[in-house]
């Protein structure tokens, strides 16, 4: 094969190759589906600490990751085990907060039956009020909250879900199972006014904003990669 023939080959290959989605480095969505402009911040007088699973960083549909994207003075944590992660203890050990973790089960305090006022009574006055939010599977949560020592002695918090999560393009385990963003959410509803939040400025719906927009996307998407003949559907590619 002479030079010219293997270039116009090498060629033919690279126009007949899968192509391969560019994502955007904040969202980790495709630069199409990019959910930043719908991005919009706010402070919620309360700090979340987003304990994410390596597993869930890796997913693209990340509601954890969203929901720090969101949220003013959040942070954004990668493990499965934090015994021992600095950052980790030293929000914990700072004598400047107060900090209780969202987490359902027979140890927490559930929000929802308490009047404003009891709720109020949970949380010191005068400390940051921190939520430690664990992001990942069912599965995932229980054992990181079972290998993280430090976390066994956190005062926790849950609520009864008011309606079914409308996250649409993940299979929940069941209708009342909330996405961490639907999580967060709800919690800063029912205690964002004991930490001077102003709930009826509904600042927080900034959330449900944007996953509501990324949702809608997903549908679409989907709707219109199932109208494709299969040669013409995205393929990804396994080594990524």
């Amino acid at each position: 094969m002479d030079l010219q023939s293997y270039k116009e080959q090498r060629k033919r290959q690279q126009e007949e190759a899968p192509q391969y989605r560019e994502l955007c480095t904040t969202c980790i969505q495709p630069k199409f589906s990019c959910y930043c402009p719908h991005v919009q911040t706010f402070d919620s007088n309360i700090d979340f600490v987003i304990l994410i699973h390596p597993i869930e960083v890796k997913r693209r549909i990340a509601t954890g990751r969203m929901s720090h994207l969101v949220l003013q003075n959040s942070h954004l944590l990668m493990g499965q085990d934090y015994t021992r992660d600095h950052k980790v203890n030293e929000i914990l050990n700072d004598p400047n907060r107060h900090c209780v973790m969202l987490y359902p089960g027979r140890q927490s305090k559930n929000l929802s039956p308490m009047s404003e006022g009891e709720r109020g009574e949970l949380f010191p006055q005068g400390k940051r009020l921190t939520i430690v939010v664990i992001d990942g599977t069912w599965a995932t949560a229980i054992k990181t909250v079972r290998q993280s020592q430090n976390l066994q002695n956190v005062q926790r918090i849950c609520f009864n879900p008011e309606k079914p999560s409308t996250f649409r393009v993940r299979k929940q385990p069941h209708a009342a199972c909330y996405s961490t963003i639907e999580a967060i959410h709800q919690t800063i509803e029912l205690v964002g006014s004991t930490q001077g939040f102003d709930v009826s400025s509904r600042e927080h719906d900034k959330l449900l904003y944007v996953f509501d927009k990324m949702v809608e996307m997903q549908l679409h998407f989907i709707k219109l990669s199932e109208s494709k003949p299969d040669h013409l559907k995205y393929r990804r590619n396994k080594s990524a």
